[in-house]
C-alpha cells in the first residue's frame, strides 16, 4: 500500500507541475507579480575547464557568446566550484553548504536508492516560498527515486536526465559511449576501447515521466534550449520572479553533436561541443535580452574541472596544471583537489546591475550563490543551520573586492576520504594535507601521500602548484600557524552544526526503466517512472 502511495502521488506531483508549465502561458491576465523580485537564472555546464572559456584562456577561440556576456557583465579569475565531482558539487550550489554538512561526500549511482538528505533545503524551496517559480533543466544527479526527485525538491518542472549521461546505453552513442543494445555481458569492451554499460539505457524525464529510454542525444541540447526558452517566456508572461537551473551535460562525455564536426571547420569534437555549448547558453541570452534583462540575473559557471583521462575529449585547465603533482603521476584536474579540479570559469550578466567588462579577483565559490540570490530575492536563509557561503551581492555591483578569506576543497575521489577537508586556500596560499592524482590520460595514478606538516603553495607566485614554501623558510613559518587555526575552527564549526547524512544504499529496483522486460529498458512510448510495468 505504501508503494502504491507514493506511486500516486509521485504521478499527481508531474500533472500539477506538467499543468502548470503547459498552462502558464494562459494567466497573462492574472498579473501576480512579486514586487521588487529579479529573476534568476544559474547556468552550470559539465566538466568545463577555466581554460575552455576564451575571455580567460586567449588559446581558446570557441567562446564568442560567452566572451560577449564577459565583455557585458562580469567575469571571475579566482572563482571554484565546492567539489571536483558532480553530485557534491550540485549538492553544495543548491544547498549553501559543503558536503561535510549536506552529506553529499560522492556521487550517487543509476541504482541509488536515496539522494541529497531531505532534511536540507535547496535554493528551489527558499525561493518557491518566496513566490518564485521554479524550474530545473538538465542534469539533476541528487537522487531519482521517490521523494529525492527533484519535482519533491523545490523545482515546479523538471525536464532533463537523472544522473550523467555517460552513465547508460544510447542509441547515438557520440564518442566514449557505446550503443544500445548494451554489448555482451561478457564482452569487457567496445571495438573502440570504451567501457561497456549492460544495465539500463539512458532515460529523459518531463516531471516524473520517462518521454524517452534511451534519450535521443543528438537532439539533447536543442531541447534543453527549447525547454528553457519556453519556461522562461512563460514565467514572464505570468508576472510571477522565476528561477531556472540550467544544468548541461557540456562538456561532459558522451560528446554528441546535433552535426558532424568538418575537418576544416572543427578540427576535434571537444572543440565542435564547446561551441555548441556557447551557442545554447548564447540563445539563453538572447531570450533574456528580449524577455527583459533589467530584472534577469544571469549566472555561467561548472560544476568542476575537465576530466583529463578522457584525453581529447576533456578541457583546458589553463595555467593550473598541478605541476607537483603531474612529476609525480595522475590528473590533477577533476576529482582533484588541486586548481585544475576546482577553478572553473564564472560570468555573472545584469545589465544596469552589475558593471560591464569588470574583471574580479575576488576568491568566490559555487556555495556563494545559494545566499545571494536569497538575499536579492529579499527571502530568508534556514535558520537552523550554518552556511559555507556568503552573499556577495556587493561584489557583484561593484560595492565591494572582498571575496572570502579562506575557502575549503573537499576531498572528491582521487585521494583520501571522500568529503573530508584535507586542502584549503587561505588568501594566496594553498595548503594540501593529502595529496593524490586521479588518473590521467596516460593511465597513470597519482598515489595518495599525507604531508604533515602541509605542503603550502604562493598561488600569487606559483599558479601551476609547482614548488612549496621550504617549510624551514619564513614564509612558510609565518603562514603555517594561520591555516592551521583556520582548519581547526572550520572542524568545530562542523561539529556543532546540523548536519546531515546521504543514504547511499543500492537497489535494483531504484534504476529508472520504463519497460524492466527489455534488456536495457526500451520503450518506445512514453510512460510513467512511478509505473514500472510495460
Amino acid at each position: 500500500m505504501e508503494i502504491l502511495f507514493l506511486k500516486m502521488l509521485l504521478l499527481l506531483a508531474g500533472c500539477l507541475a506538467g499543468l502548470f508549465y503547459h498552462l502558464s502561458d494562459l494567466c497573462v491576465g492574472e498579473k501576480r507579480t512579486v514586487q521588487n523580485k529579479p529573476n534568476f537564472i544559474v547556468i552550470l555546464a559539465d566538466d568545463v575547464g577555466w581554460g575552455d572559456l576564451g575571455a580567460n584562456w586567449a588559446e581558446t577561440k570557441d567562446t564568442p557568446n560567452l566572451d560577449q556576456m564577459a565583455a557585458e557583465g562580469m567575469r571571475f579569475m579566482d572563482f571554484h566550484s565546492a567539489a571536483s565531482t558532480c553530485s557534491p558539487s550540485r549538492a553544495s550550489l543548491l544547498t549553501g553548504r559543503l558536503g561535510i554538512r549536506n552529506g553529499v561526500t560522492h556521487n550517487f549511482a543509476v541504482t541509488s536508492m536515496g539522494g541529497l538528505p531531505l532534511n536540507e533545503t535547496t535554493l528551489a524551496e527558499v525561493l518557491k516560498e518566496a513566490g518564485y517559480v521554479t524550474a530545473v533543466i538538465g542534469k539533476w544527479h541528487l537522487g531519482h527515486s521517490g521523494l529525492y526527485h527533484p519535482n519533491f525538491r523545490g523545482f515546479d518542472y523538471y525536464f532533463g536526465i537523472p544522473y550523467s549521461h555517460d552513465m547508460g546505453c544510447t542509441d547515438t552513442p557520440g564518442y566514449n559511449l557505446p550503443p544500445c543494445p548494451a554489448c555482451p555481458r561478457r564482452s569487457a569492451a567496445t571495438s573502440h576501447g570504451r567501457d561497456c554499460y549492460t544495465k539500463v539505457a539512458l532515460p529523459l524525464f518531463e516531471n516524473i515521466t520517462i518521454t524517452q529510454q534511451p534519450v535521443n542525444l543528438t537532439g539533447l541540447a536543442a531541447e534543453y534550449a527549447e525547454k528553457a526558452a519556453q519556461f522562461i517566456q512563460h514565467a514572464s508572461e505570468s508576472g510571477r520572479p522565476f528561477f531556472l537551473y540550467l544544468a548541461l551535460a557540456h562538456m561532459h562525455v558522451p560528446l554528441v553533436l546535433a552535426q558532424p564536426p568538418s575537418s576544416f571547420s572543427f578540427p576535434e569534437p571537444y572543440r565542435a561541443g564547446l561551441r555548441e555549448m556557447d551557442a545554447l547558453v548564447g540563445r539563453i541570452k538572447d531570450k533574456v535580452d528580449g524577455c527583459g534583462k533589467e530584472n534577469t540575473f544571469l549566472w555561467f559557471t561548472g560544476d568542476n574541472g575537465p576530466w583529463a583521462q578522457k584525453c581529447e575529449l576533456a578541457g583546458s585547465v589553463g595555467p593550473f596544471s598541478g605541476a607537483w603533482q603531474r612529476q609525480r603521476g595522475g590528473s590533477a584536474a577533476k576529482q582533484t583537489t588541486w586548481e585544475g579540479g576546482h577553478r572553473v570559469p564564472a560570468l555573472a550578466y545584469w545589465p544596469g546591475r552589475i558593471p560591464a567588462n569588470v574583471t574580479s579577483t575576488a576568491l568566490l565559490s559555487t556555495t556563494d550563490i545559494f545566499p545571494t540570490l536569497v538575499s536579492l530575492a529579499k527571502a530568508s536563509l534556514p535558520s537552523n543551520r550554518r552556511f559555507d557561503g556568503s552573499d556577495v551581492s556587493e561584489i557583484l555591483f561593484g560595492q565591494s573586492h572582498q571575496g572570502h578569506k579562506t575557502l575549503f576543497h573537499p576531498n572528491s575521489g582521487a585521494a583520501g576520504k571522500a568529503g573530508e577537508i584535507k586542502a584549503l586556500r587561505l588568501a594566496q596560499y594553498k595548503a594540501f594535507y593529502t595529496t593524490g592524482g586521479a588518473k590521467a590520460c596516460d593511465g597513470s595514478i597519482g598515489l595518495e601521500e599525507h604531508h604533515q606538516p602541509p605542503l603550502i603553495f604562493n598561488l600569487d607566485q606559483d599558479i601551476q602548484e609547482q614548488v612549496p614554501l621550504d617549510v624551514e623558510a619564513g614564509e612558510y613559518r609565518a603562514v603555517l600557524p594561520v591555516i592551521t587555526r583556520a582548519l581547526t575552527d572550520f572542524l568545530q564549526d562542523i561539529a556543532t552544526d546540523n548536519v546531515s547524512t546521504a543514504d547511499y544504499s543500492h537497489d535494483p529496483a531504484a534504476m529508472p526503466c520504463c519497460n524492466p522486460q527489455h534488456i536495457v529498458c526500451r520503450c518506445q512510448a512514453c510512460c510513467s517512472s512511478g509505473n514500472r510495468e510495460p
